[in-house]
């Protein structure tokens, strides 16, 4: 794997390692563009406090400070970037950009995990029913549309515990919607590690009947991730099998 752009910090609660150590793992597996993008944090009007997934507002300083003084450090090593995974909440969103423009981000992921617009809103997983399914979708695409995004990490994490017509018709409008413009799709590497509902082959067999392309995303929340061959390995047999397009040049 030559690049990454999903990549966390023990910042957001649920990661640990120090952001050196993911740099010097990057390197040793030969990644040559690495880009951090932890969860960044979020105001949240009707309750006190940040969700305990995400860094708190006040670490986002030090998140950009320490990624870009690792850049100038291993600047004849790897190339470093600095992004944030953000979830997409549209009453939200603009106050949001303009929180985390005081450091200037290299890119922004898309993540959705939640619906609705706030810091209590259902996980989109394993919360609701069919509704759900198609609140996901909407809010998917409604982040989409913002041109905000370099890309839509995990797209398939709703997973498929509503109906199946339900869950592939709103996986569907999601592709299609990506296809149209033109942002790629994420194989998780850390879902394939850890046994999750995502990456799913029918979905991504959805994304290969719609042209998607795909790219690969190592997720790291632990500095080992980078030595994770098995799961890339499955990933790119997917790949292969499925007849998908794999983006093979750095995005940024």
């Amino acid at each position: 794997m030559l690049f990454n752009y999903h990549t966390h910090t023990k910042r957001c609660g649920h990661a640990n390692g120090e952001d050196e150590e993911y740099v010097e793992k990057a390197i040793q597996n030969g990644v040559k563009t690495l880009g951090f993008s932890d969860h960044a944090p979020y105001f949240y009007p009707d309750c006190d406090g940040h969700a305990d997934y995400q860094m708190k507002t006040e670490h986002i300083l030090d998140y950009a400070e320490s990624v870009r003084a690792l850049a100038k450090k291993y600047k004849d090593d790897i190339r470093i970037l600095c992004g944030f995974e953000l979830e997409y909440y549209p009453d939200y969103h603009e106050e949001e950009k303009a929180f985390l423009g005081q450091v200037s981000p290299d890119y922004l992921l898309l993540g959705q995990h939640f619906i609705g617009n706030g810091k209590n809103t259902p996980y989109a997983n394993n919360q609701g029913g069919e509704e759900t399914a198609t609140a996901y979708a909407s809010q998917v695409i409604a982040g989409l549309a913002t041109g905000d995004f370099l890309y839509l990490a995990h797209p398939d994490m709703l997973g498929w515990n509503r109906s199946r017509e339900r869950a592939e018709w709103e996986y569907r409008r999601i592709c299609r919607y990506a296809k149209k413009k033109n942002i790629p799709l994420e194989i998780n590497l850390l879902g394939l590690a850890t046994n999750r509902v995502y990456p799913s082959r029918a979905f991504f067999q959805i994304a290969a009947e719609e042209k998607n392309r795909v790219i690969i995303g190592v997720d790291a929340h632990w500095p080992s991730a980078f030595t994770q061959k098995e799961a890339e390995a499955q990933a790119l047999n997917l790949v292969r099998e499925l007849g998908l397009e794999l983006i093979d040049e750095p995005l940024l």
